[in-house]
């Protein structure tokens, strides 16, 4: 098995990296994942694209935001996560364990942010907003929430109450078989191990205070104006 199969294999079946305490999506989704986190030809962990331009989901998150959010935060957990595995690979070399804890640490740390946040960007389009259009994703969120409303309802309001930085997340919980709303705080603490993530907005201040200073909920209330539903259609067929 070569370390693309490798890869595909892991993101595919595994939670990534073993860092943010959910599965990945499988097949398709798995290797598009791959393709935006992951060089070959590097040998390391990169920053993928915008889906669109900094501008392009004004009014409801500014262009400054986008791309200090994208250019610089992100950048920085691509960059931490490779250092991290580059000092654990020096510490096995070495027999050296001392520092194990910190970098196995900033290896969750930093991979649930690389993860969580290549996902955010494709989570989101300027043509989206709405609600979804896919019938098996839509029939979904009505059975497991009551309706869109009651589903809008429970994540901005799980979304609003992160204490401290972190993420609000829908996801697809394959032991009950059904979708459920939960919180993740910083990148990687109290996220169900087999939940598969489909949908998630950032509530580190970082990725709204420009905008909406203390105001988180009207900032993820406004999330829902430029939510890409096809995407996170595609992402729920896929985890199942």
């Amino acid at each position: 098995m070569n370390r693309r199969e490798y890869l595909k294999k892991t993101l595919g079946g595994a939670a990534l990296l073993g860092a943010t305490g959910m599965m990945a999506p499988t097949g398709a989704a798995a290797s598009e994942l791959m393709e935006l986190m992951y060089s070959e030809e590097r040998g390391e962990y990169t920053l993928p694209d915008l889906p669109y331009a900094y501008d392009a989901l004004e009014p409801n998150i500014d262009a400054q935001t986008m791309e200090i959010h994208h250019s610089r935060h992100h950048q920085g957990y691509v960059t931490g996560l490779n250092n991290a595995h580059r000092k654990l690979a020096e510490a096995r070399a070495s027999g050296d364990f001392a520092l194990v804890k910190h970098w196995s640490r900033e290896v969750s740390f930093h991979g649930g942010g690389h993860y969580l946040h290549t996902m955010f960007w494709q989570v989101m389009s300027p043509d989206g907003g709405g609600e979804p259009r896919d019938a098996d994703l839509r029939s979904a969120i009505d059975r497991d929430f009551g309706s869109f409303a009651q589903f809008k309802s429970h994540f901005v309001a799980a979304s609003n109450a992160v204490e401290g930085s972190g993420w609000g997340i829908l996801a697809w919980e394959p032991v009950g078989s059904r979708l459920i709303v939960h919180q993740a705080e910083k990148q990687q603490n109290l996220s169900p191990w087999s939940s598969t993530p489909l949908l998630m907005v950032d509530v580190w201040e970082h990725a709204y205070y420009l905008r909406y200073q203390n105001r988180r909920g009207e900032y993820v209330n406004n999330f829902f104006n430029v939510i890409n539903w096809d995407k996170v259609a595609e992402w729920y067929k896929a985890a199942r």
